[in-house]
Parts: C-alpha cells; structure tokens; sequence
C-alpha cells in the first residue's frame, strides 16, 4: 500500500535529498584533504567561480552582513581556497577569486556529485533522471526570487 502524501511532503523530500548530499560531499571531500570546507562555502564557491566577486556581491549572494562576509573570506583565504586581488574597475577594491586549492575543491565536489547521480541513475534510470533534471529547473523557476544562473556548473 502506498503512503498517503500530505501536502508538503514533496518540498521534505526534496530538503532531505539535498541534505543527504551535501553531507556525503562533505564525508567524501573530508577524505581528500578538504576537511576544512563548509557546506556555505561552496555557495560562494559558485558565485565566484565565474570571475570573481567582491565582499559585498558575496554578503548579498549568502544574505550576511558584509562583516560576516568578511570573516568567511578570511578563513577561506587562510585556508588557501580564495585571493584577494585588486579589483579591474575600483581601485580601493578588492576582487576574490579561487586559488589552485579552491578549483581542486570544485573538482572534487564535481566528482563526487557526479558519483552521487550515478548511484541515482542506476536507481531510477537513465531517462527519469534526466526527466528529474528537467523537472527540477522548471520548479527552480517557479520561485520570485529563481537565480538558476548563478547556481550554474562550474564547469
């Protein structure tokens, strides 16, 4: 028999997957030397992947204080995933971008979830992930405030 859904249960499945995941993306990048990595910081991560970004484009993106920005840039640049770097346009600005280290991070993290779809393809199917996939960038665009651009594959 199957279990009677209640009106959000769709939304809890979805928050659980993703939970699941980023845990075991994190258990597995522990194993590679990326211990020191947060779930937040691949957030980051995404936005800066794509040339850069300054303290307050990173504050806005994680919707933090510019200080808290400021102190995740630091932990992140102590642990050599990011430079500062003098920004093209404003001189008194600073650009952050990804080291050697932060792009090895990204490519463990794309390993790693690619592993992780792989397990759900031989679950599912080649067909229905790729129908998932889909389905997923269409309830992505059901929200106001949809950024698929920004949350695009690095690589």
């Amino acid at each position: 028999m199957a279990e009677e859904a209640v009106g959000y249960d769709l939304t809890i499945l979805f928050a659980t997957a993703f939970q699941l995941a980023v845990e075991e993306l994190h258990v597995e990048l522990a194993k590679l030397g990326f211990d020191d990595v947060r779930p937040s910081h691949g957030f980051i991560f995404q936005l800066i992947s794509h040339g850069g970004a300054t303290g307050i484009e990173i504050a806005g993106h994680l919707g933090v204080t510019k200080q808290a920005a400021s102190i995740t840039i630091d932990y992140l640049e102590e642990h050599g995933y990011v430079n500062r770097e003098p920004h093209p346009s404003d001189r008194r600005g600073k650009l952050i971008v990804l080291t050697e280290r932060g792009w090895q991070c990204i490519r463990a993290t794309e390993r790693i979830f690619t592993l992780i779809e792989e397990r759900w393809k031989n679950v599912l199917g080649v067909e229905r992930v790729q129908a998932l996939r889909s389905d997923m960038r269409d309830i992505v665009r059901t929200f106001p405030n949809a950024r698929l651009g920004v949350f695009r594959p690095v690589w």
